[in-house]
């Protein structure tokens, strides 16, 4: 296990927040079918900026999004009129926190300075750091991709974080409850804790994390 760091920066979408607090609405708005809508927008979503990395075409994040929402309409075979699109779109604006993450912010932040970096627009991201009451911990400290133009696991992505804190890549611990963001923080040199919600193998992408864990609040006993 490595040395504890002095700073953690966190994902943001399935780590902080979670993003299938959506099938609320979607199975509002589409009685049977909700569950079906929030796995397959956020499957896409996710492959969207991996081939938008790959081809070299960035479209920011509010625009993937959107993108993958309309792909996954369309694939379930789900009429949405244009009001029904809006408020899924508005709903990742307004993600609920995971139900340990204050306690466990409360406790990391004991000494420790705490960011987010994400594939996240900024204004998605202030959106949904506000909407739970999360700035506390984090000031200004809200890093999103968009500024290096290409989303993770991008090598350039992961410097931000670096940059952001004005602090070496050894003093900086990466937590992502996705396997593959772990992986790619890892590569890029940080100590990566992978929460590890799903209970799911690690990736064999040969960056393995540091340590996982199920949720934050092992992550918070385990750091103490």
């Amino acid at each position: 296990m490595t040395a504890t760091p002095d700073a953690l920066v966190f994902d943001a979408f399935g780590t902080l927040f979670d993003v299938h607090s959506v099938t609320r609405l979607a199975e509002s708005l589409f009685p049977g079918r909700g569950g079906a809508l929030s796995q397959a927008w956020r499957t896409k979503q996710l492959e969207y900026t991996w081939l938008r990395s790959l081809m070299g075409r960035y479209d920011d994040f509010r625009r993937v999004t959107a993108d993958a929402l309309d792909w996954s309409l369309e694939s379930l075979r789900l009429d949405a009129s244009r009001e029904q699109r809006t408020a899924l779109e508005r709903a990742y604006r307004e993600l609920e926190a995971f139900p340990e993450v204050r306690g466990a912010l409360e406790r990391l932040a004991r000494g420790r300075t705490l960011a987010i970096l994400s594939n996240g627009h900024p204004e998605m991201l202030d959106a949904v750091v506000d909407h739970n009451d999360l700035r506390a911990w984090f000031g200004e400290r809200v890093l999103s991709v968009h500024d290096a133009g290409v989303f993770k696991p991008d090598p350039r992505t992961y410097a931000l974080a670096a940059a952001g804190l004005e602090r070496p890549v050894a003093a900086i611990g990466f937590v992502s409850s996705n396997g593959w963001d772990a992986a790619g923080a890892k590569s890029f040199g940080y100590a990566a804790w992978w929460v590890n919600r799903g209970g799911a193998p690690v990736e064999r992408l040969g960056s393995p994390p540091d340590a996982v864990v199920a949720d934050l609040a092992e992550l918070a006993t385990r750091l103490g």
